[in-house]
This record gives structure tokens, sequence and C-alpha cells, in this order.
């Protein structure tokens, strides 16, 4: 087996050692650290999105880090309730949290970006889904492709 970023039970690396520092400072008890040998280790916890007529308050969200963190960033999933959106979101559940063609200073920094920075985007992206089903427009500034006079797709914002 390939040698996982997070080291292992006996010696744990200290990356992983601040992920779990900084997810208990953050969370609380609010999220688990979970491990699916041989390779998958995540955070699932349950959160109380606080919206007034929302059928369904908690949220339970999976957070997985990838093999390749922290060069990649963990995915963000919603468990419960079923959500999805044609917007932001991956067919596979995952939710699309920044733009990477943004870079490290507006998006992933994995110098500084932890679980807590994709738990809090992961929340903020919860309120944008449900602040789009209410007025039909996601917040924030999207990308669009826009045609200019030449005929060329162009990135606008």
């Amino acid at each position: 087996m390939a040698k996982q970023w997070w080291g292992t039970r006996k010696n744990v690396s200290p990356r992983l050692r601040l992920e779990v520092e900084l997810m208990q400072t953050a969370f609380g008890e609010t999220f688990g650290l979970e491990w699916d040998p041989p390779a998958n280790l995540y955070w699932i916890g349950t959160i109380d999105i606080n919206l007034r007529g929302l059928k369904h308050r908690d949220h339970t969200l999976k957070i997985i880090y990838p093999q390749t963190y922290p060069n990649r960033p963990p995915e963000a999933y919603i468990l419960e309730p079923s959500i999805y959106s044609p917007k932001h979101q991956f067919e596979d559940g995952q939710l699309c949290l920044f733009n990477p063609k943004d870079g490290v200073a507006y998006g992933w920094n994995p110098a500084s970006s932890t679980a807590v920075t994709v738990v809090s985007w992961a929340v903020e992206w919860i309120y944008s889904f449900y602040t789009w089903r209410a007025t039909g427009r996601w917040p924030g500034t999207e990308e669009q492709l826009t045609t200019d006079r030449t005929g060329w797709l162009r990135r606008s914002r």
C-alpha cells in the first residue's frame, strides 16, 4: 500500500494533527474523523441551517480527503437531506466550492487552507443554494461565458 499523507496510526503526520486541532477548535464535537481502510479519511458531521421555513434544518456533511492532499482540496458532499443543484454541484453530488482558475488567493491554498476552510465553504454553499431556490439567483460573483464580437467565447464576471 502506498504511503498515506496522514502517516500511520502510530505515527500521525503533523498536517493531520493540525487538521484535527483546527476542526475541533472551529466545530467542537460536531464533526468526527473517520477512516475507511485502506485509503479513505474523512470528516462527517451534522450542522443546523437556521433558515425560516426550511423543512430539513439538519444537514449532514462529508468532507473527504483526496490521496494527494493538501495539493488537492478535500471534497464536500451533503449526505442528508438529498440536495442537487445544476449550478455549482457535480453530477456525483460533490459541491463546487471555488473556481480553481482564481488561484490560491481566492480558492484552495495548500499552504494555508484546511478542512475547516472546506466546511466553511460548504456551509456558505448551502445558504447560497437556498437563496438561489428562493430568488432564482445564485449569490456572489459567478463566471459567465459570453460570445464577443468576433464570435469567441470569453469569460466574464
